[in-house]
């Protein structure tokens, strides 16, 4: 008897031809790009380095297409953006120590917002391995270790016949459920030295599936039937698992209504009946979720941004749909469902019973409204102006990239993305620099559609190199900037905490000037002209700076009371 699995597939004859006859001149850097192109990968990013010189070498004798940008870290952000438009686990090739290293913070973004990226880095000489102090250049006692607690999963390499299949199983790993990003190291020499394997010609990597677990989506579906007032919560990881067309199939079989999280932005239409938009810092929101009799959440875990900062407490029953294990019932005690969002949606559509409400949506509306009314009590018509201008000038099919600035944070409550995977910014990790480098990885993935990056000044200074970069691919983003002279968001949390601010202040560079500097064209802009000026800057080809100067407040929080 025959097993699928004893089934080897054969060789060809040609293929044996080639295999028995490499070509000359190969390294083992040719083993990293012709598994990444068996794999279907077709662009790579990264920043070249003494030690990964085998790699991009290697990068010449292929069909990749390669985009350099000048600091690792904005590389990495930029293979993030690139992973979470296409889907695809986005190679990010880095070299030893320093550069390896100052990856850190993007990878962390990328693991908290579950985006594949397959980092490939370098690594000293093998002579230098094993924990003794050779002094080797960019020389760490174990570079693998600084990445074990950011990344997914590390896959380290010591022979060039481990290469295929350790880029394989990174693969495999960035892209299974929850995606994210993962490490593989490679000696210097192992990267540089000939090679006579094969010429990598197959990969086979799909991710595993993560299918729900029957009995837990029975019971779900059960509890949702028989609600009196059922409410979803949705996550990221309806985006990620392109799950909107099933959450939104589910909710109208349930009237339930729908709130989505800062990272889950989009997976819900913004006027739907069922829609509570993305309020979910707002207190009437809070308040509304608290009085779920069942609660859905779907791909998230309840953490900081989604919880109202830890003060959201539910009182009735609790679903969590979660593809990442670690966050199953972290912050709130559910039915844990370990699944994929959308394999689980599905399953759930398959087993509820409609539900009746005609109440639903006039209770939404209830909820919305006092969130408007206590939003123009605030006396932020600036703000509100303003973010209305950037939705207008934005064409409905562009994503946009925002930093961690205060308009950003305007975003995650009042900004309709207008669809899933549309807005993406650095919520996850938090961290800064993250609007621009993404915008660029965003624009590589698509050239036909143009790209908003939206930074503070503060965050626009960790990657102003990146203009050149910008310049030198013709990419086509444009990046607004909003200058009010500081880190605005610390300025407020510092006067509203000690009545005044600390190390908040920045010298103001003239950024028009400075785009111009690159080749790129810059507006400075206003209030009043931001419209005009932005939709223009988008609607012409190649890289742009709109400068907008202007002091901005948030809303009032709604946790601290």
């Amino acid at each position: 008897m025959t097993h699928d699995h004893d089934l080897v597939l054969r060789p060809t004859e040609a293929q044996t031809a080639a295999a028995l006859n490499p070509p000359a001149g190969r390294n083992g850097g040719d083993l990293v790009v012709e598994t990444l192109a068996a794999l279907g990968t077709t662009t790579v990013f990264g920043l070249p380095g003494q030690h990964a010189l085998g790699m991009f070498d290697a990068l010449r004798r292929s069909d990749l297409r390669y985009v350099g940008l000048r600091v690792e870290n904005n590389a990495g952000f930029a293979a993030d953006a690139y992973g979470r438009i296409t889907g695809e686990a986005a190679p990010l090739l880095l070299s030893t120590g320093p550069g390896a290293l100052t990856s850190l913070a993007a990878l962390q973004e990328a693991a908290a917002a579950s985006a594949p990226v397959l980092a490939i880095s370098s690594q000293i000489p093998s002579a230098g391995l094993g924990g003794g102090r050779k002094g080797y250049l960019h020389e760490l006692p174990d570079q693998s270790a600084s990445f074990r607690g950011v990344v997914k999963s590390v896959h380290t390499v010591r022979t060039q016949s481990q290469i295929p299949s350790a880029i394989e199983a990174a693969w495999k790993s960035a892209l299974t459920a929850p995606h994210g990003p993962v490490w593989v190291e490679i000696p210097q020499d192992v990267l540089l030295s000939p090679t006579q394997i094969p010429v990598v010609t197959g990969g086979d990597a799909f991710p595993e599936e993560l299918p729900p677990r029957v009995e837990l989506t029975a019971v779900a579906a059960d509890l949702l039937s028989k609600a009196a007032r059922p409410a979803i919560i949705a996550g990221g990881g309806v985006v990620r698992s392109d799950a909107s067309r099933k959450l939104r199939q589910l909710a109208e079989a349930l009237q339930a209504p729908v709130v989505t999280t800062p990272g889950g932005k989009g997976a819900f239409p913004w006027n739907h009946p069922l829609s509570l938009q993305s309020w979910i810092e707002d207190r009437y929101v809070t308040d509304f979720l608290e009085e779920a009799d069942v609660l859905l959440v779907v791909g998230s875990g309840l953490g900081e941004l989604s919880s109202n900062y830890h003060t959201f407490k539910p009182r009735g029953r609790v679903i969590q749909i979660e593809a990442d294990l670690g966050k199953l019932e972290s912050n709130h005690p559910a039915l844990g469902i370990h699944a994929d969002a959308r394999l689980a949606l599905q399953a759930l559509l398959e087993t509820v019973e409609e539900r009746e409400d005609v109440h639903a949506g006039e209770r939404v509306r209830g909820v919305l409204e006092r969130v408007a009314a206590r939003i123009a009590a605030q006396e932020l018509t600036l703000e509100q102006d303003v973010l209305a201008s950037v939705r207008r000038a934005l064409p409905s099919d562009s994503p946009s990239f925002w930093d961690m600035t205060i308009l950003a944070y305007w975003a995650w409550s009042a900004f309709d993305a207008k669809g899933p995977n549309l807005l993406h910014s650095a919520q996850g990790a938090g961290g800064l620099g993250y609007g621009f480098p993404a915008a660029l990885g965003a624009a590589v993935a698509d050239p036909t559609r143009p790209v908003l990056a939206v930074s503070g000044d503060g965050g626009a200074l960790y990657s102003i190199a990146e203009l050149a970069t910008a310049r030198q691919y013709d990419l086509n983003v444009t990046w607004l900037i909003v200058d009010d002279g500081g880190y605005g968001i610390l300025r407020e949390y510092m006067t509203d905490a000690f009545g005044e601010a600390t190390a908040t202040e920045l010298t103001r560079p003239d950024y028009v000037a400075l785009a111009e500097s690159f080749r790129v064209p810059g507006v400075r802009t206003s209030a009043e002209t931001l419209e005009t000026d932005l939709a223009k800057a988008l609607g012409e080809p190649g890289p742009s700076v709109v400068v907008l100067p202007a002091v901005l407040r948030m809303f009032a929080a709604t946790h601290l009371g």
